[in-house]
């Protein structure tokens, strides 16, 4: 891999992943992102108690992502072998985490319909 381009990046994740669970992912990351973006542009302003409740599952989340990633490509702790592996293991937490938040935000706000007080 010579040069590092979008297109050698999706052929990395759609040959660890497959192509079917790689895309599905990505579908399900925009459906949620656009979840999001309705949300803030419907109700202008950012629920501060949706919001805490979305951050305590951010841990979660990170911990699911590791394990799903860890499942899928048939990985374990004892695999980390370097400061890249520790740190797209990192990487790999915080999308999880941050992911796992909007998606819990996302669902409070729609289908709880808890709306901020005007």
């Amino acid at each position: 891999m010579e040069e590092l381009t979008l297109e050698t990046m999706i052929a990395v994740f759609e040959e660890m992943f497959g192509a079917g669970l790689f895309w599905a992912l990505v579908a399900a990351a925009v459906v949620v992102t656009l979840g999001w973006i309705y949300v803030l542009i419907r109700d202008r302003t950012l629920g501060m108690r949706q919001f805490l409740v979305a951050q305590l599952f951010m841990p979660v989340g990170a911990v699911l992502a590791i394990w799903f990633v860890m499942a899928v490509t048939n990985s374990h702790l004892s695999d980390i072998g370097g400061p890249v592996d520790v740190i797209i293991f990192l990487g790999i937490a915080a999308m999880g985490a941050v992911g796992s938040a909007i998606l819990v935000y996302v669902i409070e706000r729609l289908v709880l319909r808890r709306r901020p007080a005007e």
